[in-house]
C-alpha cells in the first residue's frame, strides 16, 4: 500500500517537473533526434542483429511497412563496403527518425550530434529505467520542484503587499504574480494531463491564460 502511494507521488512530481523543465526547452525534442539517442541506439542494434522489430517500436503502425522497406534496402547495402556501410546506417537512422517523429507530430530537422546536453532530467529518467533505480531521479524533482515554487511564490509574496496608491509599485507585484501562478498552473496541468508524444503542453494547458 505505501509502496503504491510512494508511486503515484512520484509520479505526479515527475510530470510536474517535467513541464516546468520543458515548457520552453528543447531537450526532449533533441533526446529522439541525437545520433547517441534511444531511436538510432534501436537502429544500430537492429542492424547489427538483422532484427528490425528492435525499431518498430518507435513508429507506427501505419509506417511499419516503410520502415522495414528501408531496412532491409540498408542491409543489403552494408555488404558492400566500409563506405556503403555507413552512408546506409546514416540513411536509415535519418529515415527511422524523420518517420518516428512525423508520427508523433512533431517536425524533423535533421540528426543532432552525440553529447548533445540535454539538461539533467532526460539523462536521469534514463538512467532510472536503465538501473531499475527511481531514487536520484525522485530526489532530483523533488528538490527541483521545491526550489522552482519557493523561488518564484518568495519573489510574489515580498512584493505583495504594495501601497494602493503606488501603481509602479502594483505593476511590480503583477509581474511576479502572473509567472507565479502561471508556473503553480503548469505543473498542476501536467500532473492532471500527462505529456504526450514530442509536446509537452496538452491543449487543456493550452487553452488557459491570464
Amino acid at each position: 500500500m505505501e509502496r503504491m502511494k510512494g508511486l503515484k507521488v512520484f509520479t505526479a512530481i515527475v510530470f510536474m517537473v517535467l513541464a516546468m523543465i520543458l515548457f520552453g526547452s528543447n531537450a526532449i525534442y533533441a533526446h529522439c533526434d541525437t545520433l547517441d539517442g534511444p531511436v538510432v541506439k534501436a537502429a544500430q542494434k537492429a542492424l547489427d542483429t538483422g532484427d528490425v522489430k528492435l525499431v518498430l517500436i518507435w513508429v507506427q503502425k501505419k509506417d511499419e511497412a516503410e520502415i522495414t522497406k528501408a531496412f532491409e534496402k540498408t542491409l543489403q547495402v552494408r555488404k558492400l563496403n566500409a563506405r556503403a556501410k555507413d552512408l546506409a546506417d546514416m540513411y536509415f537512422f535519418e529515415t527511422l527518425v524523420r518517420i518516428h517523429r512525423a508520427g508523433e507530430g512533431a517536425p524533423y530537422t535533421g540528426l543532432k550530434p552525440a553529447g548533445l546536453d540535454l539538461g539533467p532530467a532526460v539523462p536521469l529518467a534514463d538512467k532510472a529505467l536503465e538501473t531499475g533505480k527511481a531514487e536520484p531521479l525522485l530526489k532530483f524533482l523533488q528538490d527541483t520542484v521545491k526550489e522552482g515554487v519557493h523561488k518564484s511564490f518568495t519573489k510574489a509574496a515580498s512584493l505583495k503587499n504594495y501601497k494602493k496608491d503606488d501603481v509602479e509599485a502594483g505593476r511590480e507585484y503583477v509581474e511576479a504574480y502572473v509567472p507565479f501562478v502561471h508556473y503553480i498552473e503548469r505543473l498542476y496541468e501536467a500532473a492532471k494531463y500527462p505529456a504526450k508524444g514530442h509536446f509537452p503542453e496538452s491543449e487543456e494547458t493550452s487553452e488557459h491564460h491570464h
